[in-house]
């Protein structure tokens, strides 16, 4: 209580200090936007000429800076684009945006990054990692298809899944505990192909930024990490498109104006064409006849600006997976489809020199469904997850030193976690599902980045999130050996279950001049819906379940500790961060649980798990070779009462080293050539111990939970891009990119089973431990063209 004095004079003289800056000085503000195509430039630096003073343009690239009267030179920057100067008398509040060129890099100078110099040193962000398409474009692919989520797995701190998977884990935590974001729109499963290409297409993407460490207030709902996925705007200078012929898809991006300088939209679309090329060589007598798979994606957005005051985007994504199997022979057909649709509406608008604001009104959905069909009988599984989302977010630029921002949201959530229905013949199985759950979520938050000094720099938030259960919903009361003796029925929209809880959130820098920085962050997170899982990657069949009277929200605290260091002219970027993190009410399945119709959080069990590691990070960002290395040390363990005869045992995620090695050269103009080297831990698997037979049943006992490991994982791949000399009077022009997946077949290890031979009757039989591996090496080329 001593401090408590202290915190509130230092707070009131923080608020004189705004009340006494705002009577003094002007405001000059505007947004920044890239002149070729009138895309807003996100997290550009505008600076005051021969002073450490300056601000950054936020995720709609406005930005807004306090000034006393006089006359002064700003600087526009933007790293990639030409420097831009301009001299001003102020005595007033000013509006100046401006648009900024290009920069053309000679090939000795090549700048593979957006951010400005020395930004991971002086600013207070822990665990950032941002990525361009340009970047990921430049690095081997898997079948040629580039892939935002499989190139963020290339950094520290960042698992994948397994082979080939676009899933990924964060610290220690679970793939639900990732928020993944496009246009503000939550999306629940980022996977094609089963998991092996994430549903996010690079043509369509502006920006991509993963946040891992000090997560800003502004951001919630999930444990581990956010990924704030942005797509295109759309260019409103002229049409033009872009696309390419890939080794499984295709792809075409179309974008221009609907009114030049106001008004753009920007269209993208992708499919496979694996059941097109197949479906030739099936004879229509095969009993497979009419068997495929196939996915495709659509991106849209649209924006119209009103003013200097007002703009409004919309943009909808429609991602479908469709798996049909067909067996003639037994009139037996299957027929799987899944994936997500997502909405966003949002609106700008500057209610001053100082205050932004954006509201956005969002839609998404998830489904999957199973169906299949045998002569005459007939059965159908769905679940889902849908959301309707309304926001509003605040931008005060305050100061030079305050940079606040405060808003909330309000979500709506349906959950769907089994749905069965069925017939045969006359008899129809059609019950009123009583598993599908309703809640409301909300959340409010405010934060300041705060420059309390040129050294010191405190970016504080807090957030309030809650979670409201309601109706229709069945609470059974079990006994002490969890027997049902009762229930309790809650009606239609009737409260059922409240969460919620304050969410504090930190993160100090320390830097004692341009070229190194200590960081210090610290964040508690709620998360209040659940993805259980059988299986060590996402897979469509996985449910999503809400928080309930049975099911508690998670919660985790996290506690890191990074040394930033530049040198040699900010060419290269080096960190090293540390972390703990403790996690409660973790949801697993219980032991020996097999799939049912029943309600599924009957067969939860509950625990708590923690994580803890390092972080080394060596970036080259300047010259003709680039890259990157990353290495994680790092620990994940889970205890539940209910598992493991309550022991502690490794999570399914945990991998004690994960190294990856990237680098990218610039020859010349046509040429350039990337590689990547992978080498982690393997995964931990859970295999039996025991044989025996049971009324002549082979019958096997499990260990402990994940108490082997499966063999490393290392692979190496290859890339070059070829760009042909330009041609002035061709309107398309094409580049060639070619790519070694698995370069040297590495037999990496995607799951182990126990295969049989002999009889027990002849006594010789024998079970021998196989290895099941997906890629060996398989090189790739993909056309893309602009024109």
């Amino acid at each position: 209580m001593a401090y408590l004095p202290k915190l509130l004079a230092c707070l009131m003289g923080g608020l004189l200090g705004w009340m006494g800056v705002m009577a003094q000085t002007y405001t000059i503000s505007g947004y920044l936007r890239d002149s070729t195509n009138g895309e807003t430039l996100i997290g550009a630096t505008v600076a005051l000429k021969n002073t450490s003073k300056g601000v950054q343009s936020n995720h709609y690239g406005f930005y807004a800076l306090q000034v006393a009267p006089g006359d002064y030179t700003l600087v526009f920057s933007y790293l990639g684009y030409q420097t831009q100067e301009h001299f001003l008398h102020v005595d007033r509040n000013l509006q100046l945006s401006a648009t900024l060129w290009p920069a053309q890099y000679q090939a000795r100078e090549v700048v593979v990054t957006s951010k400005r110099k020395d930004e991971n040193v002086k600013n207070t962000d822990m665990g950032r990692v941002e990525l361009t398409t340009a970047q990921a474009q430049k690095l081997p692919a898997l079948m040629g298809e580039v892939d935002i989520l499989k190139s963020l797995q290339l950094m520290p701190g960042i698992q994948s899944a397994g082979e080939g998977n676009a899933g990924f884990y964060v610290r220690g935590g679970g793939s639900d505990q990732n928020l993944i974001l496009l246009d503000e729109a939550p999306v629940y499963n980022t996977g094609h192909l089963f998991g092996f290409f994430s549903v996010f297409n690079a043509d369509a993407i502006k920006s991509t930024t993963l946040i891992k460490g000090g997560m800003p207030a502004n951001y919630g709902g999930r444990l581990s990490s956010v990924v704030d996925i942005t797509m295109k705007d759309g260019n409103n200078k002229q049409f033009q498109g872009e696309g390419g012929i890939g080794f499984i898809a295709s792809r075409l991006s179309l974008q221009g104006p609907i009114k030049k300088n106001k008004a753009s939209f920007m269209v993208s679309g992708r499919r496979t064409y694996i059941d097109l090329l197949v479906k030739p060589f099936v004879a229509k007598s095969s009993s497979f006849y009419g068997s495929g798979y196939y996915f495709y994606d659509l991106n849209a957005k649209a924006n119209y600006t009103f003013s200097d005051k007002n703009r409004l985007y919309l943009s909808a994504y429609l991602g479908r997976d469709v798996f049909n199997f067909v067996n003639g022979q037994r009139n037996f057909n299957v027929h799987i489809p899944w994936g997500n649709t997502t909405a966003t509406l949002r609106w700008n608008h500057v209610y001053s020199q100082r205050l932004f604001s954006n509201t956005s009104f969002l839609y998404n959905d998830y489904s999957f469904s199973f169906g299949a069909s045998e002569n005459s009988y007939k059965a159908r599984l769905n679940s889902a997850i849908r959301d309707v989302n309304g926001k509003m977010d605040f931008d005060y630029f305050a100061s030079f030193k305050h940079h606040l921002k405060f808003g909330g949201n309000y979500i709506y959530h349906t959950f769907i976690p089994s749905s069965v229905t069925g017939g045969q013949d006359s008899t129809v199985f059609n019950p009123d599902n009583p598993f599908k759950k309703n809640a409301h979520e909300v959340a409010l938050y405010v934060l300041d980045d705060w420059e309390i000094s040129n050294s010191l720099q405190l970016n504080v938030g807090l957030r309030y999130s809650g979670f409201q259960q309601v109706g229709p919903y069945k609470y059974y009361i079990e006994n002490s050996i969890g027997a049902k003796t009762d229930s309790i029925t809650y009606n239609n929209g009737q409260f059922v279950k409240y969460y919620g809880g304050l969410e504090p959130r930190l993160t100090l820098r320390f830097a004692w001049n341009n070229r190194n920085s200590i960081k210090l962050a610290y964040n508690r997170n709620n998360q209040y819906i659940h993805l259980v899982s059988n299986s060590g990657t996402t897979l469509p069949t996985d449910i999503w379940v809400p928080s309930t009277w049975h099911v508690k929200p998670q919660v985790a605290d996290q506690y890191a500790l990074g040394y930033f260091l530049n040198f040699d002219d900010n060419t290269w970027e080096t960190s090293v961060e540390t972390y703990y993190k403790y996690m409660q009410n973790q949801v697993e399945y219980r032991q020996g649980y097999t799939p049912t119709i029943d309600d599924p959080e009957q067969d939860f069990v509950f625990g708590k798990g923690w994580s803890y590691g390092s972080e080394f990070f060596i970036h080259k960002i300047k010259g003709r070779l680039t890259g990157w290395i990353g290495y994680t040390l790092a620990w994940t363990w889970r205890l539940f009462p209910d598992l493991n005869d309550a022991k502690k045992f490794p999570a399914k995620y945990d991998r004690r080293h994960d190294l990856s090695v990237v680098g990218m050269y610039e020859l010349n103009e046509h040429w350039s050539f990337s590689g990547v080297f992978i080498f982690a831990t393997g995964n931990t698997t859970t295999l039996p111990e025991h044989f025996f037979f049971i009324e002549n049943t082979l019958v096997q006992q499990t260990g402990a939970i994940n108490a082997y490991r499966l063999p490393a994982y290392h692979r190496l791949d290859l890339s070059a891009i070829y760009k042909p000399r330009k041609h002035p009077n061709r309107r398309v022009q094409g580049s060639w990119a070619f790519s070694i997946y698995n370069a040297y077949s590495r037999q990496n290890p995607y799951f182990l089973y126990f295969d049989q031979s002999g009889s027990p009757q002849t006594d010789n039989l024998k079970v021998t431990a196989k290895q099941v591996s997906l890629f060996p090496i398989i090189p790739s080329v993909t056309w893309n063209f602009k024109f």
